[in-house]
């Protein structure tokens, strides 16, 4: 999963470049071109305020926002970023104090201080935006401005992952004067602290970003201005980098492709880049509906999923089969779906159906997103409803909407099954668990847990040592495998494919596989 040495294993490179192990890839040699190095990806913001955003909008933020605490190239814990240094001051790890660099500024000039930093963080708690990330603070208390440049943290309970909170995009630093406390800021610009700010916006068309002259951080930027392009689909972004009209293609390539560009022909100068991923794809079953609610029809429909087909068929071995939904490669990953269930059997599922008392076929209707989670998802879907409906205990109808209105559907709880894909907030099994379980989560359906809510989750986040508390994890995700409300179905691969004049990509994505545009570099001879 992800690579704690934060290398790109390179399977393919389609070029004149060698193939290499390690984080060697990209090399770093000639001068610097400045013309602005163009980056295709499919995932599109939905929001350009922080305070409603707990999604792929992040990929943005990171690069014009700032936040206390980041992930320095190589460093798999949080570090020092707008703040000059930060620390628990209290053995039970419930007082965070953190203390700011000297001279922060926004990028419109006004000044960066600890009062906009609990702004900041207030108003996420203030406004609660439906798909927003106040979810994430849910150990927070309150938030404490002393002077300048102090900020304290009084948290509810003890909890070793607030650190990890604070690094996440949702805590990107915003001026008071520019973002109200109690609504979200309207129109297409951005006042942050990032690296770069932003200098034009058009929903899902482009967002070009140049230098923050303001910046003082961790990052040092390696060009001078980025051009991000969204596209629709996989297909038009790989024809968009064949013809030079994008740099580096990132987030969203389709199986197809994939596979297409590792078969190319080697003068072609391209590169292709496969690194572990942690993000992961699932099924929502939602508890109000009167078939989905039923624990016997989610466990039946638990004991069908193939996954290794929709891995194979599907993806082409692009993704995973993943059993559980700690992704393998963070400490706390089980394997409790197929401990359970084993191999897909229909007759099994017949018999957990039987015993429950329903023995005509089900009718279920599963909604997925057309527009997020690249160009397979509707066959993935197809292949969902084959393989439910080849048992002969299903009647699956398939319906679809594009992501805005797809949120608002399961935030009311409008689909009986819907999908779901999932790239951590940051590195811990906490972030695959926490998120989803309680009143408030990150599905808009409450899922009562109170096992893990009141025992399992307060009880890791007292230790430290995040290596410690693999048995509580695995004990939450056993009791996620009995409820069967998420049925995880793949983990994902990371792949890059770059013009051979890009270099840097092996340092270009975070834990969280969140892309730092400021790593990028384009050569102009090798």
């Amino acid at each position: 999963m992800f690579n704690r040495n934060r290398c790109l294993r390179q399977v393919a490179a389609i070029a004149s470049i060698s193939l290499v192990t390690g984080c060697g890839l990209f090399s770093d040699s000639g001068e610097a071109d400045e013309s602005p190095i163009v980056v295709g990806t499919t995932s599109a913001p939905t929001t350009l305020d922080p305070a409603a955003s707990w999604d792929g909008s992040w990929e943005l933020f990171r690069n014009v926002y700032q936040t206390l605490l980041s992930y320095p190239n190589g460093s798999t814990t949080p570090q020092p970023d707008a703040a000059e240094s930060c620390e628990f001051t209290d053995t039970a790890n419930r007082v965070y104090r953190c203390e700011l660099r000297e001279g922060l500024k926004f990028s419109d000039g006004s000044a960066l201080d600890a009062k906009a930093v609990k702004h900041s963080i207030d108003r996420i708690l203030n406004i609660k935006a439906p798909s927003g990330p106040a979810g994430l603070l849910g150990s927070l208390n309150r938030v404490q401005a002393r002077g300048e440049r102090e900020v304290v943290f009084h948290l509810r309970t003890s909890d070793a992952t607030f650190p990890f909170v604070l690094a996440t995009p949702a805590m990107s630093i915003v001026p008071p004067g520019s973002y109200p406390a109690d609504a979200l800021r309207e129109g297409d610009d951005i006042v942050g602290s990032g690296p770069y700010k932003l200098q034009s916006y058009q929903e899902n068309d482009h967002a070009e970003l140049v230098t923050n002259d303001h910046y003082e951080g961790y990052a040092e930027r390696r060009n001078d201005a980025v051009t991000i392009r969204y596209f629709q689909d996989s297909s038009a972004m790989v024809k968009a980098l064949k013809a030079q009209e994008i740099d580096l293609t990132y987030r969203g390539l389709a199986a197809d492709d994939i596979v297409d560009l590792q078969s190319k022909d080697p003068d072609e100068p391209l590169q292709l880049v496969e690194g572990a991923g942690i993000d992961i794809s699932y099924l929502v079953f939602n508890p109000g509906d009167r078939w989905a609610g039923k624990t016997a029809v989610r466990r039946a429909v638990a004991q069908i999923v193939d996954r290794a087909t929709i891995a194979h068929k599907i993806y082409k071995n692009t993704v995973e089969p993943l059993y559980s939904m700690v992704p393998n490669g963070i400490t706390g990953h089980s394997t409790g779906y197929f401990d359970d269930y084993g191999d897909p059997d229909a007759d099994k599922a017949r018999a957990i159906l039987t015993e429950a008392g329903i023995t005509e076929p089900v009718p279920l209707t599963f909604w997925y997103t057309t527009d997020r989670y690249g160009s397979e998802t509707a066959v993935l879907f197809q292949e969902l409803k084959r393989q439910l409906e080849a048992s002969g205990l299903f009647e699956i109808t398939l319906k679809s909407r594009p992501w805005k209105t797809y949120v608002e559907g399961y935030q009311k709880g409008e689909y009986p099954v819907f999908g779901r894909g999932w790239f951590p907030d940051f590195p811990d099994a906490d972030n695959y668990i926490a998120p989803f379980v309680g009143k408030e989560n990150a599905l808009g359906t409450p899922y009562p847990a109170p096992e893990i809510t009141g025992d399992l989750l307060p009880r890791s986040r007292r230790e430290t040592d995040r290596g410690q508390v693999e048995r509580e994890f695995e004990a939450a995700q056993q009791i996620l495998v009995d409820d069967a409300r998420l049925l995880p179905l793949w983990q994902g691969k990371q792949y890059i494919a770059a013009s051979e004049e890009i270099s840097g990509g092996e340092r270009a994505l975070d834990p969280s596989t969140i892309m730092l545009m400021w790593e990028l570099d384009r050569k102009t001879s090798w």
